[in-house]
Order: structure tokens, then C-alpha cells, then sequence
């Protein structure tokens, strides 16, 4: 399991366990938080195709299917 702390998420680098489409390298692009300071949604993009997808932060916890930091 990896450890994430979601005010650090801006930026962070990760991998894709499981690449689809070529896309295997990603980067925290945007995280929007509400007034309790919860993170209310995260955008990922991909490094080689510039595409953005919208996923729930808990996901990247899950080291079955992401890698923190570009490998």
C-alpha cells in the first residue's frame, strides 16, 4: 500500500502498474479540495499522450496498480 499524504498530491509522479494505451507514466495535474479541507477531485495526466483522467486519490493506494514516481 502506498502512503499518501493528499496535500502533496499536486504534482507527484506515478506509474502504471498496468499500462493501457502506452500510457504508463502520470502526473498529479490538478486536486481541488473543499472547506474541510477533503479532497473533493484529482486529475492525473499522461505524460506521453497529454490525456487527462479524472480518478478517486485513494486509487493511487493501491500498489497493485500504481508505483509512486516514474519507473
Amino acid at each position: 500500500m502506498n502512503r499518501i499524504n493528499p496535500k502533496k498530491l499536486l504534482n507527484s509522479k506515478w506509474t502504471a502498474v498496468a499500462p493501457v494505451k502506452r500510457e504508463k507514466h502520470f502526473m498529479v495535474s490538478e486536486v481541488e479540495f473543499d472547506d474541510d479541507g477533503a479532497v473533493i477531485r484529482c486529475l492525473i495526466e499522461a505524460v506521453i499522450t497529454d490525456n487527462e483522467y479524472e480518478i478517486d486519490w485513494r486509487d493511487l493506494k493501491d500498489s497493485h496498480t500504481w508505483k509512486q514516481g516514474w519507473k
